[in-house]
């Protein structure tokens, strides 16, 4: 196996570098636009618990994944891609009417619309990566897809931030709309030969359902998304007590700022490096071992000094995307071409609404229990999860993180 830098072996490979070029434009612009939309409805209302149904409105559809996941296995991929981004670009010149308090709720059926197409376009996505991708690369793809979308949540609300500070919100989804038109455009250069999808059996619910059914009985898969889920959850406690973190440490709330992107910067470096660590231990061991980092730095933040919590962002923020790299990228090889659109759809949901989950109890729990023990608690909850991840003969899993042929050589 050759040592090249992931970005160069991934940009050689002419599908996964249009794939990842697409990711990064109409990530750009989501990110941008859901920094500004909460901005939008706090000025036009005066309210921050509208402001914050934005965010609940983009990722509410999530919930929905299975069945949403079922429309990427319906047709072939690439069609579904340029649609769904023609879809949002011509969506979101809709918010050019919000002008007013009483125009609020365009802006929450236009989120609402943009998650749910977002959850077709994600499942699309990752099934036609699946079959444009050379095998071997997937690993090093998807740890630069989220190198991509976390570099985009550093770079895109700030300037998401300035556009609409300069020219408002109008200006931000136009913004939007354009690297959706991009994107599909991308989409369209994309050579890929797919099989038309043979016609689907039963009803709606049974054919949603496959993707769960499929998830629960492998033996390789099951693990890693169980595990994803638990990580996601207990992260979303942890989250939630950033501000009471800070407030600890003596700073300002804007000093949170400063700990998410050092975070950040700890989640591009590891997507710099996942392919090759993923064909180097595999994917439960590499997810296994990211948990443990995570539950590293978690520990950490129980200890109120700055360059500690500096330390504890970086070391979670690069194990916090094991976890999801390694499930995504093992969802991808092992699934079925005629499954993967709702496998993927629903390994997406069971991976990240337990995060949401976690959010609300943290919000719950932060105040009336006391804050080292409600650190110490999931840091104890990741180092178990990590420790049941590793339990299982390595073996197999090597043999399933590699590509068909590096594990069949005959």
């Amino acid at each position: 196996m050759t040592t090249e830098w992931t970005l160069v072996r991934v940009l050689r490979d002419r599908a996964a570098g249009v794939c990842l070029a697409a990711v990064v434009v109409s990530g750009f612009g989501t990110s941008a636009l859901w920094l500004a939309s909460g901005v939008w409805v706090k000025d036009l209302t005066g309210s921050d618990g509208l402001a914050a149904l934005c965010l609940l409105a983009m990722w509410a559809p999530t919930l929905a994944g299975p069945a949403l996941g079922t429309l990427a296995d319906r047709t072939r991929r690439r069609p579904v891609l340029i649609g769904t981004n023609l879809l949002l670009a011509a969506l979101l010149p809709i918010l050019l009417t919000v002008d007013a308090p009483g125009r609020v709720w365009v802006l929450y059926g236009v989120l609402f619309l943009y998650g749910a197409t977002g959850v077709v376009e994600d499942a699309a996505q990752s099934a036609l990566v699946a079959t444009a991708v050379d095998a071997r690369l997937l690993g090093d793809f998807n740890g630069l897809r989220m190198t991509a979308n976390e570099g985009m949540k550093l770079l895109a609300p700030l300037a998401g931030a300035g556009l609409y500070a300069a020219y408002g919100g109008r200006c931000v989804a136009l913004l939007d709309a354009a690297t959706f038109l991009l994107a599909a455009g991308l989409y369209a250069m994309l050579r890929v030969r797919e099989d038309k999808p043979r016609r689907p059996e039963g009803s709606w619910r049974a054919q949603s359902a496959e993707g769960a059914r499929h998830l629960w009985s492998h033996p390789r898969l099951r693990p890693l998304v169980l595990a994803g889920g638990a990580t996601m959850l207990l992260t979303g406690v942890t989250g939630a007590l950033i501000y009471a973190v800070v407030d600890r440490l003596g700073h300002a709330p804007t000093y949170a700022g400063v700990l998410y992107a050092v975070q950040g910067a700890g989640s591009v470096a590891v997507g710099l490096a996942s392919g090759t660590a993923l064909r180097r231990l595999g994917s439960r061991r590499f997810a296994a071992f990211g948990i443990a980092l995570t539950a590293a730095g978690v520990a950490l933040r129980v200890i109120p000094s700055d360059p500690v919590a500096l330390v504890s962002s970086l070391v979670s923020g690069a194990g916090l995307p094991c976890v999801l790299i390694a499930a995504f990228t093992a969802v991808q090889r092992e699934t079925p071409a005629e499954l993967l659109g709702r496998t993927s759809a629903t390994a997406n949901t069971l991976l990240f609404a337990p995060n949401v989950v976690g959010l609300a109890a943290g919000a719950a729990l932060v105040g009336t229990v006391y804050l080292p023990v409600l650190l110490a608690l999931p840091a104890l909850g990741l180092s178990a999860t990590s420790l049941m991840l590793l339990h299982r003969p390595r073996s197999a899993d090597r043999t399933a993180s590699r590509s068909p042929s590096e594990a069949n050589p005959a």
